[in-house]
């Protein structure tokens, strides 16, 4: 008999990117032959889904849909579908999409694993303990995820609904996994969760993030390790020494600050004001000289009127992130804010802010980039084109943040580090020489 071939495709986060590299390992355990994001023939696809925003749930849906053509016209056998959009939406799939022939939620891997296992086929080779992962994101990097779900409950989010209460996993878990990914040859850490800040707490009773960070540093072979996703409120302060004293934790931290009007965010129910925003922002570069901040924001957020806008295109002006990203208030059905505020800022309105918004971040940005020419700086190469290597700095995230194109004067080797020399700068893209 052969084995049971899954195509798995992984839609939004890259904590649910973690989710599905850990179901294709333990489909191969179970003897499935497993690919990831593959275009041929497949007995099974999986879709993991994201339900996170409007666009994120179109993706999704246009996702099945185009998988349902190619299940009529015999190129795949059955459509699974996982993640956060079946988690919350199960009876509209079950309903509305009969393309879908099995519907699991976040969590039920177990389902899966037991409707396609295949005992007589053992998978060849396995990951070291610990990892039980195939990563997909090499040649040097891997995404760790160290808690799941949320406890904050803002008004625009509607992640905690689906992933329940913020859990922590524990320190020793967290470093058995990276010792595991290290002898595989990963050596670039990106640590995910939905809210960072709360490391910890449901735990050891107190915030933790430090303390496995430096834990984390202290592996022989971990390079980099960078930072996603901190909360604003309740920020575990001591963080931020650990980023100034290790070398190898990057001097970049993604945290999500939504706006810098008092109005949206009480109404978003950040628990913080712009004052305290500024404030934590000062402590950061203060503490960290050089640190990159990464930020997201958002448009159109019920009580946003110009006046507000305007405040949130000044904060932005006097903040200069290095990095950020926004998008527009998509309403969630069961959200506070849903339930307590009018979606009345036509979407029209919302758009042109966000345009005006990301102008802005586009000049700062490419003023930034400019500051970098002529310095040497260290990159990490992920790949080789005809014309140049793609490489990244340590104040580059993979996916989101800008890329450094290296002139191929000599030979590189994907997934090792080198310094360069910065020659030229564009907004989102850096240009290099090796050194």
């Amino acid at each position: 008999m052969k084995p049971t071939r899954v195509n798995i495709i992984s839609l939004g986060c890259s904590k649910n990117l973690v989710d599905a590299e850990s179901l294709m390992q333990r489909l191969g355990d179970v003897g499935c032959d497993v690919r990831f994001e593959d275009d041929g023939p497949a007995d099974v696809v999986v879709v993991n889904t994201c339900g996170f925003i409007g666009d994120a749930k179109e993706e999704s849906i246009n996702t099945i849909l185009e998988l349902g053509q190619a299940k009529s016209a015999g190129r795949i056998g059955r459509i699974f579908v996982m993640g956060c959009l079946s988690e919350r939406y199960r009876q509209m799939l079950t309903d509305e999409m009969p393309e879908i022939d099995r519907i699991y939620g976040k969590f039920d891997w177990d389902g899966i694993v037991d409707e396609l296992k295949t005992s007589a086929h053992a998978t060849p080779v396995t990951p070291a303990a610990g990892a039980r992962r195939r990563v997909t994101t090499g040649p040097s990097n891997a995404f760790i995820k160290i808690a799941e779900g949320c406890n904050r409950f803002c008004a625009f989010c509607a992640i905690p609904l689906i992933t329940g209460r913020f859990k922590s996993r524990p320190v020793e878990d967290i470093e058995n996994e990276v010792r595991a990914l290290v002898a595989q040859g990963f050596s670039e850490f990106n640590i995910i969760a939905q809210d960072l800040s709360s490391y910890g707490l449901d735990l050891y009773g107190k915030l933790s993030l430090a303390r496995l960070v430096n834990r984390l540093a202290d592996i022989e072979g971990v390079h980099w390790l960078r930072l996603h996703y901190a909360y604003p409120a309740q920020f575990p302060h001591d963080i931020l020494d650990v980023i100034r004293e290790r070398d190898n934790v990057c001097a970049y931290l993604d945290i999500a600050l939504q706006h810098a009007s008092d109005k949206v965010l009480a109404n978003m129910r950040r628990h913080i004001t712009r004052r305290e925003t500024e404030q934590l922002l000062d402590e950061i570069r203060a503490k960290v000289p050089g640190i990159h901040i990464r930020t997201t924001l958002m448009t159109g957020f019920p009580g946003e009127g110009s006046e507000e806008f305007e405040e949130l295109m000044d904060f932005v002006r006097r903040q200069r992130f290095e990095r950020m990203g926004a998008f527009a208030y998509c309403e969630e059905e069961d959200t506070y804010g849903a339930q307590h505020f009018a979606d009345d800022i036509p979407a029209e309105v919302k758009q042109e802010r966000l345009d005006r918004l990301m102008a802005l971040q586009e000049e700062i940005s490419l003023e930034i980039q400019q500051e970098k020419v002529g310095k040497t700086v260290e990159v990490v190469i992920d790949a080789e084109e005809d014309d140049y290597y793609i490489g990244r700095t340590q104040w580059d995230s993979p996916e989101v943040d800008p890329q450094v194109l290296v002139e191929k004067t000599r030979e590189l080797i994907p997934g090792r580090y080198y310094n360069v020399e910065i020659t030229e700068a564009l907004p989102f893209e850096l240009i290099a020489r090796p050194c």
